[in-house]
């Protein structure tokens, strides 16, 4: 199912995601401090794990700059763990919802396309929420290399 996209300006939705500890998660948990939200297709992938190895290595720069990181996929809970262990990740990590998640509501799970073969897949995405829930900016289509550095600028200057 596609669903339009959430933008720039809306509020960030407040559903529920699932912590690598099994916790439950909200972007609501964040409220009065900037959030930036990244999501990405799948743990232990390289380019995941490059990306996620870069917001972790700036998390102290997003920390001074007031702004709280949160990394989502549909990969589940004890997966996150294993892979947070693993690369000695420290920007926290969330579980989606396999049909009905945050991904679903702002339109970034989506059809793709590989060798032929259609699948459902996240689309590499970056949020910036204000300290008042609303997205102050959007990266689609995310390329990573120099990705978390250009969003901790931005996050700097909101």
């Amino acid at each position: 199912m596609m669903t339009d996209r959430i933008g720039m300006g809306a509020a960030m939705p407040d559903i529920a995601l699932t912590g690598a500890d099994g916790a439950a998660l909200r972007v609501g948990d964040f409220a009065g401090r900037k959030l930036v939200v990244f999501f990405y297709p799948k743990d232990d992938t390289p380019g995941c794990t490059t990306e996620n190895l870069d917001f972790s290595a700036l998390a102290p720069e997003f920390a001074r700059a007031g702004t709280a990181l949160l990394g989502v996929s549909k990969d589940p809970p004890a997966r996150h763990a294993k892979f947070a262990a693993k690369h000695a990740l420290v920007a926290p990590l969330a579980s989606d919802a396999e049909t009905g998640g945050l991904s679903d509501a702002l339109g970034i799970w989506t059809e793709k396309s590989m060798y032929g073969r259609t699948y459902m897949g996240m689309e590499r995405t970056t949020y910036l929420v204000g300290g008042d829930g609303r997205i102050a900016r959007v990266w689609n289509k995310v390329k990573v290399k120099g990705h978390a550095a250009e969003v901790l600028e931005a996050a700097r200057a909101l």
